[in-house]
């Protein structure tokens, strides 16, 4: 494998009708257009701003450098997690995602499993998760065609720090009050199955197809390990929170690409043949499967979230 360093990717803001115009604090971003929802971290269009990639796109790193960037074996893959923020201020839609073989039944290469971490929560944020047990899918969709789905689903309070898994078939939707990580598969597959009267389109067959009665989602205790916290560790990803152990080439060593974020504090990540590079909240460094000596140094107390593929 070629030598590839870590580098910080550029963050790229998407519009949303839920979002907001205004991101502050948690980023230094206004608009006076279109509502931004959604922050991607590592959206193929996120662009390189440290190192000697500076200005190449995530998408052009990954298809020119694939095995040295994913890991042995991977060349001519796609980045396999899509990391986002999202900035609720009104409810999403209700969705459901297809699992991998649905997905590839309609020419897709894969579905949307991922996972929601609070980074804030204000008093009454809560996420529609799943339907309530007893309800067959002629009474979801009699619910849909009523206007009252919302009647049907499992709403589940949101506070800070939880953290959330979303299985694809979970029909699911986020109420604003809430900051959300989201790591899920590299996938925009999305079937919008009731949108409370707004005016766009819905997918309601593949919804009903989609979706599964009974899931695995639901909130996930934190499991400690080795001074760390680990938030998940399911068939798409591990996410990992460090907190007093920040992560190196020494003790968080890996045959696969990692995302490092930022959640609180300062650092800077640095090694052998690149320059350091600072790492502000709320921002983001792919370290390359094959980067070695590498450490992050923090100035104070930080908050770092680890999040790595696995092989599915």
């Amino acid at each position: 494998m070629q030598d590839l360093t870590p580098f910080r990717l550029a963050p790229y803001f998407r519009t949303r009708i839920w979002g907001f115009n205004d991101l502050s604090p948690w980023f230094d971003y206004k608009t006076d257009g279109e509502p931004i929802g959604e922050v991607w971290l590592t959206g193929e269009m996120c662009v390189a701003d440290t190192g000697p990639l500076q200005g190449q796109s995530l998408q052009a790193i990954t298809a020119a450098q694939g095995e040295a960037l994913l890991g042995k074996g991977r060349a001519g893959q796609e980045f396999p997690l899509l990391i986002k923020v999202l900035f609720p201020k009104e409810k999403l839609s209700v969705q459901v995602h297809p699992d991998d073989a649905m997905a590839q039944r309609y020419g897709e290469p894969r579905g949307k499993t991922e996972c929601w971490y609070a980074l804030d929560a204000q008093p009454g944020a809560e996420v529609a998760l799943g339907v309530k047990q007893g309800n067959t899918p002629e009474q979801v969709r009699s619910a849909i065609e009523g206007a009252c789905l919302e009647d049907l689903l499992v709403q589940v309070p949101v506070n800070k720090g939880d953290m959330i898994f979303v299985d694809a078939g979970t029909v699911h939707a986020i109420g604003p009050g809430a900051v959300i990580l989201e790591t899920q598969q590299t996938s925009d597959l999305t079937y919008r199955m009731y949108d409370y009267g707004r005016p766009r389109e819905l997918h309601l067959d593949k919804s009903m197809e989609a979706m599964r009665l009974s899931t695995a989602a639901g909130k996930i205790a934190p499991q400690n390990v080795n001074g760390h916290s680990v938030l998940i560790d399911q068939k798409y990803f591990r996410v990992e929170r460090w907190a007093t152990a920040p992560p190196s080439s020494e003790n968080a060593s890996a045959d696969v690409v990692q995302a490092v974020f930022l959640e609180k504090g300062q650092a800077t990540i640095e090694g052998e043949g690149f320059a350091a590079f600072p790492l502000d909240r709320y921002q983001l460094a792919v370290i390359p499967a094959g980067a070695k000596d590498w450490k992050i140094k923090t100035e104070g107390p930080a908050e770092i979230i680890r999040i790595l593929p696995q092989s599915a």
